[in-house]
């Protein structure tokens, strides 16, 4: 997840899906509800222990956000170099990524259905739209970051829509990346607590569409991932030569099937 939420294209929300931990995640999310604040302020540490355990997924939350923070401080200096010096080609892969965690998706939709299909076309429309739009001209001050981690945490949290995208629509994706590299506190921690905010209100939204709409959702979904090939296929079209086209066509093939073999590596885990 880390990996994709540094991938403008790609979402986090999506590898959460095909590994099998989408549903408890968001349900886990939403549980939160900070009870175990009010003995901790009065230094009851016992109590607080207890309603902690009892809100928290501890077991989900410390190996994943481990894996996720140690992902986004490494990959994204390498994601950056691939965008910079191979960005046709590191969007192919991209682009086969989706296309799979689509389809993925897709077969997760119990029966077909004309509600399913309208959502599924809006999600495509707005995913579609949505890349197609040029960014915002935002500075970089510390309510603008902190909006801004608001904003793209309730995206990486959507399969689809990427967190990263999010960032570079409102112009804070290549300042963020810096601001990693050089370890800049102030701006990550502003960035940190603007993505608390956001993925603990928009969890519980998330989490009764899920429990009571599953298959509008998950159709919905699978538009958004397909609409947001526009971003990917858009990068791809810098490509003249034919050698180069289908170089870039194998890499794909190899993204859409790694994604085959995640799906395949998770499938029997139940939570």
């Amino acid at each position: 997840m880390g990996t994709a939420d540094t991938i403008p294209g790609v979402s986090g929300g999506t590898m959460a899906l095909i590994t099998g931990i989408y549903e408890r995640l968001v349900h886990a999310i939403s549980k939160i509800r900070f009870r175990f604040l009010k003995p901790l302020l009065r230094a009851d540490f016992k109590s607080s222990i207890k309603l902690a355990k009892e809100e928290i997924d501890f077991e989900l939350f410390i190996p994943l956000l481990l894996g996720i923070g140690t992902a986004i401080l490494t990959i994204s200096r390498i994601i950056s170099f691939l965008i910079t010096y191979y960005m046709a080609y590191t969007y192919s892969f991209f682009l086969g990524l989706i296309l799979a965690s689509a389809y993925l998706v897709f077969n997760r939709i119990d029966g077909f259905s004309l509600k399913n299909l309208i959502s599924a076309i809006i999600g495509f429309l707005f995913a579609f739209f949505f890349v197609g739009l040029n960014p915002i001209q935002a500075n970089h001050s510390l309510p603008i970051i902190f909006m801004s981690g608001a904003i793209a945490i309730c995206a990486m949290i959507l399969p689809g829509i990427s967190g990263a995208f999010m960032l570079l629509l409102l112009n804070q994706y290549e300042y963020m990346l810096k601001a990693l590299a050089k370890f800049s506190i102030p701006d990550i921690i502003t960035f940190i607590g603007g993505a608390a905010i956001g993925i603990l209100s928009f969890s519980k939204f998330l989490d009764y569409l899920l429990k009571n709409h599953e298959a509008v959702t998950m159709a919905f979904l699978v538009g958004l991932m397909i609409g947001t090939l526009r971003l990917p296929y858009s990068k791809m079209s810098i490509i003249q030569s034919t050698p180069s086209l289908i170089f870039a066509v194998i890499i794909a093939i190899i993204g859409f099937f790694i994604v085959f073999l995640i799906e395949k590596r998770f499938h029997y885990i139940e939570y």
